[in-house]
């Protein structure tokens, strides 16, 4: 795979920002980074991603763009030369009081955009998006809350819409024949250890690494640890 570019798909929220530092410490080649625009379902996400996208690549997807690099790999098996998913998840929505308050949840802070802006909305969300000690790295947080305020409510609408109706990829997990590494910050509170413990129970020969110091945010967090696990992966898998 050491020719063969990655697809760096973005998060909730989220544009290539999230990349920015890692990109500096890759050695592989990298694609565009996505637009997602305002697609309201993964598969709409999939589907924008896959327009631009080469006829082979290694889809490497970050938060909400794991569950888009799940369904690209769906979607276009043959095109995906590996998978790499970073602080992510693979189930569906809850059913019952659990799916309701994860829609209550999303929605309360939907409402924040509306009313106080889309910063103001980061500030409180991001309480549980990283280590709890960079919450007083003023570079990183301005970094991430610059990301959030470059997309409206109206665009956070529509990835809300497409989360609380994301496919569930539990049956699909044990069919990836690609390599794939799994990914997750130590300290992630929104994506934890245990759930990429789990996708690499249910995903053949998958390699599951873990960064330190690092909360959901890990490809801005810690950019030179998240590049360097992906370059040994690359190039010995």
């Amino acid at each position: 795979m050491n020719a063969t570019p990655l697809l760096l798909l973005p998060g909730l929220l989220c544009d290539d920002a999230v990349w920015a530092d890692m990109r500096t410490h890759l050695v592989a080649p990298t694609l565009p980074t996505p637009d997602y625009g305002m697609a309201d379902s993964i598969g709409a996400m999939a589907d924008i991603a896959l327009q631009n996208a080469p006829e082979r690549f290694i889809a490497v997807g970050h938060s909400m763009g794991g569950r888009v690099a799940l369904e690209i790999q769906r979607r276009a098996p043959s095109r995906v030369a590996g998978l790499a998913l970073l602080d992510t998840g693979f189930r569906g929505r809850a059913e019952g009081d659990a799916g309701e308050r994860e829609r209550e949840d999303r929605h309360a802070l939907l409402d924040k955009a509306r009313q106080e802006g889309m910063r103001a909305m980061g500030e409180t969300w991001l309480q549980g998006m990283v280590h709890p000690e960079r919450l007083s790295d003023d570079a990183l947080i301005d970094a991430i809350l610059a990301m959030i305020e470059r997309k409206d409510p109206a665009i956070f609408a529509a990835q809300i819409d497409a989360l609380l109706a994301r496919p569930d990829a539990t049956d699909q997990l044990p069919l990836i024949d690609c390599p794939t590494l799994l990914l997750c910050g130590r300290q992630d509170a929104w994506s934890p250890l245990e759930r990429h413990e789990k996708m690499a129970q249910l995903i053949p020969e998958s390699r599951l690494e873990v960064i330190e110091a690092a909360g959901h945010m890990s490809p801005m967090e810690q950019p030179d640890a998240v590049a360097r696990t992906l370059e040994h992966w690359r190039k010995t898998t």
